[in-house]
């Protein structure tokens, strides 16, 4: 495994995680949820991510029993949470939603609770919230920090002037500010951590845990001829993931880009991972599994990234067209 410093703090993260976003509760059991972890853990794996908005909160529940029951040294492993969704869906109520500082601090309290830690090694504001002062935000962060209850705080899907702003604020206070953004970052999404937080990367050392690196499994192929039972795009509840990824451009791209993956002797999957970690500024790809194969198989993007020559990133541009224009001046 290779760790990656995440920004400009101290923490070291493997480059591959695992994350639990749609597949634990919704997919996985705790047998099975038990036996990925453990793989990843094996493999080198150091860093978990989860949000309470996953399976509404059972998501942190299954992750928290797999943890509890494995006993692993705390120092060895780092757990993520996110706020922002809240995790009662349609019941949700003022404050139980947002980044005000009553829910963070709760959302937070929350989220131990239920994966039974003392504290969270990475908490992040899911989402941006316009109707909070980034003020609140910066602060009520700092505070869980000082208190011990989380270690480093980020984002999630904010824009670059976001980001700077809670770093400017965290100046002018002298408070924390974030270290880290997961952002989707995938072959068809590019333009955010290549392009938007270019400037971020050089001026404030963002560290990037990036989500989705499978295009939520269309880059893996097996979508080419419809949609496979039980997968995620099939699921009840996840039409607007659908909708959004399995376009017929798409799918005739990801067709095209086999040959790639035939020339450097690898699977479309591990291909698409590889890609990702190709990037510097990509400190962690988080990594969803059902099955330990595909988990096996994703874990070997780290032997094919230094195949990553020019001329084959060069062929995966012309193939895909999604590469975004870069600003000259």
């Amino acid at each position: 495994m290779e760790y990656r410093r995440l920004g400009k703090s101290g923490l070291q993260l493997s480059v591959l995680s695992f994350g639990s976003w749609v597949t634990f509760h919704g997919q996985v059991d705790d047998s099975l949820s038990d036996r990925l972890m453990g793989l990843a853990y094996d493999s080198g794996i150091n860093f978990f991510d989860n949000a309470e908005i996953y399976a509404l909160g059972e998501s942190e529940k299954m992750m928290g029993r797999v943890l509890k029951k494995k006993n692993w040294d705390r120092t060895s492993y780092t757990v993520s949470s996110k706020a922002y969704f809240g995790w009662r869906g349609t019941n949700n109520k003022p404050n139980q939603t947002g980044l005000s500082r009553k829910h963070l601090v709760e959302a937070c309290n929350e989220a131990l609770q239920r994966m039974q830690l003392d504290y969270l090694d990475l908490f992040y504001c899911h989402r941006p919230d316009r109707n909070v002062p980034i003020e609140e935000v910066v602060w009520t962060m700092t505070n869980l920090i000082q208190q011990g209850k989380i270690l480093y705080w980020g984002t999630s899907e904010w824009t670059a002037a976001e980001i700077m702003h809670a770093n400017m604020i965290a100046r002018q206070y002298n408070l924390i500010g974030p270290v880290v953004e997961q952002p989707e970052y995938n072959l068809f999404r590019r333009e955010k951590v290549e392009v938007e937080y270019a400037q971020i990367y050089k001026n404030e050392g963002l560290g990037t845990t990036i989500f989705s690196p499978l295009a939520s499994g269309i880059l893996t192929g097996k979508y080419n001829k419809g949609v496979p039972e039980g997968s995620r795009l099939s699921l009840e509840g996840y039409e607007w993931l659908r909708n959004r990824n399995l376009l017929d451009e798409n799918l005739a791209r990801v067709a095209i880009l086999q040959t790639v993956a035939d020339q450097l002797g690898t699977s479309l999957a591990t291909l698409a991972v590889a890609w990702c970690i190709a990037n510097p500024h990509v400190t962690s790809a988080i990594l969803g599994a059902t099955k330990e194969e595909q988990l096996k198989e994703n874990l070997k993007a780290l032997e094919v990234y230094p195949k990553f020559t020019k001329e084959v990133m060069h062929e995966i541009d012309t193939i895909m067209g999604t590469a975004p224009r870069v600003p000259t001046h």
